[in-house]
């Protein structure tokens, strides 16, 4: 069973699909601060870096956009006339997101995304279905049905969820996604750089990026998240998700025990069943994961055992590549194989494991030095870059949780001991109190509207970045 949580909060928007019980992707998104993926803009050259095919564009947001022209070095004057000038207007969509210094990445061929369908307006004629759809005849019912009602001007490519999709489901978003398109045509005589159109509301992306038949239920927390997706009208039918509103007063990921999973998944060790365990490590150019086998050694035969321990290293890689959402480069050294069929068997095995990834992932194979090297696309930042910052202690060497992440759990904290007192006690640095208790205290008034409870802050000096302490009043009635 796989069920999809959504949990919003004042400042942040958390998602987790479980499987079967167990969370295998998280997602987390800081209100203030939301993805630009998917939207488009109109935008103003700034400058053109003709030897690298790529120009800086002002898409109205702090950093300038990254836009790369060309398929190939520019060698001929056909190429070269091709160029984008400085102070030109172009219609560009966002491909990632700003990550540390570099701006958001950019890209001319637009796309606009549906639950079963991509349209891609500039690609006359082109038809791509999903890798993932494997059956022939399946893929020749799609193709025939979408060769029959494409418009001649545009593309499209078949998303896994398209497939046993009727030809009346297909023409429906087809055409919800003309009238999207024809929407950015219409706009993009606005004056640069202005948006276009937003992509990424995050609880309707993450409805339609999760919309498939495999996913049993959706459960949501707020009532005005919920109200927005249930008029979507994607929820509740045959082959439709169930759509939940959570009302409980256990906050929702700790119901479903994906709080301590949530945890657990920024830790940079992750130990294995067999008593070895990786090393996660992410840097700017790449993601490291060390097979180590510890307390697996010394049991019995040495190759059975490396052998044994490097086989559940493939299958949790896989696995946390998935819930911390790595991408880009992944190099991971396992322990040194002596047999070749060990080794074909652990690459075997890993392939086998990163195909469960709804996320495209490719196994690239050895290298001499005995490295495992996999890609996995890149579409947001990793888990930890989402809810960390850099630590000014230490000049982002290290890590620490942002503001936004520790007033959160502070307060869903304060929800937790509801139950067992009528007062709370909060002690922390004065900043992270008033960020904790909100714009002109709206979280203290709204417990005390709900749940008819006080709070009372203690601000404490020369305290750590991130130090709290919430502790529980307890009223004693006089005899």
């Amino acid at each position: 069973m796989k069920r999809v949580l959504m949990d919003i909060g004042e400042d942040l928007f958390r998602l987790a699909l479980l499987e079967d019980g167990e969370a295998v992707e998280f997602y987390v998104e800081d209100k203030k601060s939301e993805s630009l993926v998917g939207n488009i803009y109109i935008g103003r050259i700034e400058n053109v870096i003709a030897n690298l095919q790529a120009a800086f564009v002002d898409i109205g947001i702090e950093k300038k956009g990254y836009l790369y022209y060309g398929n190939s070095r520019a060698t001929s004057d056909t190429e070269r006339s091709n160029r984008p000038k400085s102070g030109e207007e172009i219609v560009v969509q966002v491909e990632k997101d700003a990550i540390g210094t570099k701006g958001p990445v950019l890209s001319r061929k637009i796309s606009l995304s549906g639950k079963f369908l991509v349209l891609l307006p500039q690609e006359e004629g082109e038809i791509g279905i999903s890798r993932k759809i494997t059956q022939n005849v399946e893929r020749e019912r799609i193709h025939t049905i979408i060769a029959q009602i494409l418009p001649k001007e545009c593309g499209v490519i078949v998303r896994t969820n398209g497939a046993g999709r009727s030809q009346q489901e297909f023409e429906k978003e087809m055409s919800l996604l003309l009238q999207k398109w024809q929407a950015v045509s219409q706009a993009q005589y606005r004056k640069a750089p202005a948006l276009l159109w937003q992509e990424n509301i995050p609880a309707l992306k993450a409805a339609k990026d999760f919309y498939s038949a495999d996913v049993d239920t959706v459960v949501v927390n707020e009532k005005e998240t919920y109200d927005l997706l249930q008029a979507t009208g994607d929820f509740g039918h045959v082959g439709q998700p169930v759509l939940e509103l959570y009302t409980q007063p256990i906050p929702l990921f700790a119901n479903y025990y994906a709080e301590s999973k949530l945890e657990k998944a920024l830790s940079s060790r992750v130990w294995l069943k067999s008593g070895g365990y990786l090393v996660i490590e992410e840097t700017e150019a790449c993601v490291v994961i060390d097979v180590n086998s510890a307390k697996a050694a010394g049991r019995g035969d040495l190759e059975k055992m490396i052998y044994k321990t490097n086989l559940e290293a493939a299958e949790e890689a896989a696995r946390q590549m998935r819930l911390r959402n790595l991408s880009g480069i992944i190099i991971i050294d396992f322990i040194d194989m002596i047999q070749k069929e060990h080794q074909e068997a652990v690459t075997k095995a890993l392939v086998a494991a990163v195909a469960k990834d709804r996320i495209k992932a490719q196994v690239v194979g050895m290298t001499q030095l005995g490295l495992m090297q996999v890609t996995r696309k890149k579409t947001r930042p990793s888990l930890l870059r989402q809810i960390t910052i850099k630590c000014n202690h230490c000049d982002g060497s290290g890590k620490v949780f942002s503001r936004t992440w520790i007033v959160e759990k502070m307060r869903r904290e304060t929800r937790s001991l509801l139950a067992q007192s009528h007062a709370v006690e909060v002690h922390a640095d004065a900043r992270l109190l008033e960020a904790y208790l909100g714009e002109k205290e709206h979280f203290a008034k709204q417990m005390q509207e709900q749940y008819g409870i006080s709070i009372v802050t203690v601000p404490e000096k020369d305290t750590p970045f991130g130090w709290y302490d919430i502790q529980r009043v307890v009223t004693h009635h006089k005899q």
